[in-house]
């Protein structure tokens, strides 16, 4: 059974950083598409960061690129989104998604505010 389970959300002050985890159970992480997704309040649900593939394979968001790292710990089960610069457009519910075998899978979400 596919599982994803967020945590790292916090409230943070405006340049600082924060890291994401994300803990999956249930399939590899090397061979699925997985994400970080956000959603701002009224604002539809947005992809952040994606690694895909053996190599790893990673695409970021415009808004993001330079200051956001996803990356995959193997012997945790882990997929991270490391957090630089954060601005007051950055903060939303970040959600981990994954596709296996042809299902969509979430997790509950982790909260990031930015404010200082």
């Amino acid at each position: 059974q596919v599982q994803l389970v967020e945590s790292g959300g916090a409230l943070v002050q405006p340049g600082g950083s924060l890291r994401l985890s994300c803990v999956a159970s249930g399939f590899t992480l090397d061979y699925y598409f997985i994400g970080w997704f956000r959603q701002a309040p009224g604002k539809e649900r947005e992809l952040v960061a994606s690694i895909i593939g053996l190599d790893g394979t990673t695409i970021y968001a415009d808004s993001v690129k330079g200051r956001f790292s996803i990356s995959r710990e193997y012997n945790k089960n882990t997929i991270y989104l490391q957090m630089n610069s954060l601005n007051p457009e950055d903060p939303a519910v970040y959600y981990c998604k994954a596709h296996v075998d042809r299902t969509d899978y979430w997790g509950q979400g982790t909260q990031v505010t930015v404010s200082s």
